[in-house]
């Protein structure tokens, strides 16, 4: 059985992702993908969400339900900052189906995941946005997240990543 979590606005609803959900995240990360323009990017299948987010438990999924339709997801996971000597929660992905938005459903799962970060007794709670992202922008800093700016992301994947795996150490 379900178990949700109530929120201020009628009729939606937050709950953790549970193993049969895996297709459903599928489709979100594909969804959010496409909005991004990088659905070529995905590779993830549902043996692989299933192994990782289930089994090895490396991440979570809370799901969004407006009158019982599933609108929203994100999926978090946590780091850990030395300078606060404390882990926080990284959120990888939001997304709120197009259709759906401007109803609030993103600003709760953003409300949520801060106090799921204070009740974990995380010290922040942190993502990533595209740079050309602009009513992303616009909502996060309406919300009060500060953008890193003096920060660079790096990445090191595919053939690069076993080049780097190989060299000598």
């Amino acid at each position: 059985m379900k178990k949700f979590i109530e929120t201020s606005l009628p009729g939606f609803q937050l709950r953790f992702a549970e193993v049969e959900d895996v297709s459903l995240i599928l489709d979100f990360i594909k969804e959010l993908a496409d909005y991004e323009n990088m659905l070529p990017q995905v590779r993830a299948t549902e043996d692989e969400l299933r192994e990782s987010l289930f089994n090895n438990k490396v991440a979570e999924v809370i799901i969004g339900e407006y009158h019982a339709k599933p609108v929203a997801f994100a999926l978090f996971f946590h780091n850990y900052s030395t300078f606060l000597g404390k882990s926080g929660i990284y959120l990888e992905d939001l997304f709120v189906k197009p259709d759906m938005r401007g109803h609030g459903f993103g600003k709760i799962i953003l409300s949520y995941l801060a106090r799921l970060t204070i009740e974990r007794n995380c010290g922040r709670l942190e993502w990533w946005c595209l740079d050309w992202n602009e009513p992303s922008i616009k909502f996060y800093k309406k919300m009060g997240a500060v953008p890193m700016d003096e920060w660079t992301v790096y990445r090191v994947t595919d053939e690069a990543l076993y080049k780097l795996a190989n060299s000598s150490t």
